[in-house]
């Protein structure tokens, strides 16, 4: 059986591994792209609709947009061209001739759908408007890696207009809140939240908001984005409805999503030197059945239980795989179900049936216990509860003993490259001190609040906030 790398000395080389080995991706002919196989696009589906769910209830509706888009629609408003424009791939040429007008593959879609807004509010009667698409999109980018960061990548954006500036700023932080419960409570992934700095913000965008994972190896993962677009975008698509006092006004737009990357934060996070440790809510396999034939013994009894246990567990809407595959044996299904991160295994064998008990085993190493079958939807109802809860203390532990409170970038620049951890600094809010973190290849992941220490992590002036400062996928 093939051994990972070791996940403590080389924790990118682990996950290089477990990706193609869990079998939740493959390496795609086209350069930067993915191809997600079955068993990852089932997370990804898991997430899909956990949070699809949660979109609809906060009153939004999903909607489909074009995946190209005019060239000359970028181009409407400044800041988000310039800010898009290296990552973008563009079609010139189609039907064997070459267009008119060059077409843009979707790197995001505020332009097109704000296009379609202009048309669609009239009124303030019109508003708000909330929109919400699934899609893929396409960004040039010049390193890549599965789920991290790759040149496509699949997501759901949402797109709202509100009569108020208020109204949107609400919506804004609604989101971002709806982001942080599926993070903490479904994926298991304590995040921060806090503002972007104008250099990090969305292009076009008045602020953006942010929450952010730390992975075990002390580098930050931006696991998703809210904006408040204000105005802006409006104003560059010529978007005009009729106020409560019959004047002409623009709205306030938002835009905010969430991508695949959520799945390359779940791996990071909870994975460990036996591969992938799934959180139960999401996992696509909950509970993996395994019968042990033994010679002598009728494999169709076996397999009856394992049968009547499926059904009790799924009829508690618990999401349950038997694997009976012949030909190989009890220890390489327990290898290969590990691999893959099912949360709770049960096994079934002749002595088991005797005694009308199984054996569970969960995959966070609370141990192995005999289950009465009498008992066996509560206690595992039960044991997939704890697993959730466990995953998520587990991670916030070990995020606490990474976090740092330093105050000067002399001092903790040099271990941002050595120490698994990030650091918490203030900041004077100046673009040089900012920059100057480049020197040591990293970054501020938001500002978080008032400034801890008086002065500023480089300049010493007098500092303004809060920071979190690491290095980033």
């Amino acid at each position: 059986m093939k051994k990972l790398p070791d996940i403590k000395n080389d924790f990118s080389g682990w996950y290089n591994e477990v990706i193609y080995d869990a079998e939740l991706v493959d390496q795609s002919p086209v350069r930067g792209c993915m191809v997600i196989r079955p068993y990852g696009y089932a997370i990804w589906e898991q997430i899909q609709s956990t949070l699809d769910a949660r979109i609809k209830a906060t009153g939004h509706a999903n909607a489909s947009f074009p995946l190209l888009i005019p060239e000359s629609f970028l181009k409407k408003e400044a800041q988000h061209v310039e800010g898009f424009a290296p990552e973008l791939a563009i079609v010139t040429h189609a039907g064997g001739k070459e267009l008119e007008e060059p077409l843009v593959i979707r790197p995001t879609s505020e332009t097109i759908i704000h296009h379609m807004f202009a048309r669609w509010i009239q009124s303030w009667r019109d508003l708000p408007l909330k929109i919400n698409q699934w899609a893929n999109v396409i960004r040039w980018e010049m390193r890549t890696r599965p789920f991290l960061r790759t040149t496509e990548f699949f997501w759901q954006e949402g797109h709202t207009a509100h009569e108020t500036h208020e109204e949107a700023d609400q919506e804004v932080k609604m989101m971002l809140q709806e982001y942080v419960n599926l993070a903490q409570d479904y994926l298991a992934v304590p995040v921060f939240t806090g503002l972007k700095t104008e250099h990090e913000k969305f292009p076009g965008a008045e602020k953006t908001m942010t929450f952010e994972a730390f992975m075990p190896d002390g580098k930050a993962l931006q696991m998703g984005t809210s904006h408040l677009l204000s105005q802006s975008f409006a104003h560059a698509f010529d978007m005009k409805f009729q106020n409560r006092a019959e004047q002409q006004a623009y709205p306030y737009l938002t835009s905010w999503g969430a991508t695949t990357r959520l799945i390359g934060a779940l791996i990071m996070t909870h994975g460990d030197q036996k591969g992938l440790i799934l959180p139960p809510k999401i996992a696509p396999i909950q509970v993996v059945i395994i019968p042990i034939f033994k010679a002598g013994f009728d494999s169709e009894q076996i397999l009856a239980v394992a049968i009547d246990v499926k059904n009790k567990l799924t009829n508690n809407n618990i999401r349950v795989f038997i694997d009976d595959e012949e030909g190989k044996t009890p220890g390489a299904k327990f290898f290969k179900w590990e691999l893959k991160g099912v949360p709770v295994r049960i096994e079934i064998g002749p002595k088991d049936i005797e005694q009308q008990q199984v054996v569970v085993a969960d995959r966070v190493g609370l141990g192995k216990q005999f289950v009465q079958l009498s008992a066996i939807e509560n206690t595992i109802k039960t044991l997939l509860e704890t697993v959730q809860t466990t995953l998520f203390e587990k991670a916030l532990a070990r995020r606490q003993a990474m976090h740092c409170s330093t105050n000067f970038l002399s001092d903790f620049g040099p271990l941002l490259e050595t120490h698994d951890s990030f650091y918490q600094t203030s900041w004077c809010r100046g673009a040089s001190c900012e920059t100057e973190l480049k020197n040591y290849k990293a970054s501020i992941r938001c500002i978080i609040g008032n400034a801890t220490f008086a002065q500023c992590f480089h300049c010493k002036e007098t500092s303004s906030c809060d920071v979190l400062v690491a290095r980033s996928y």
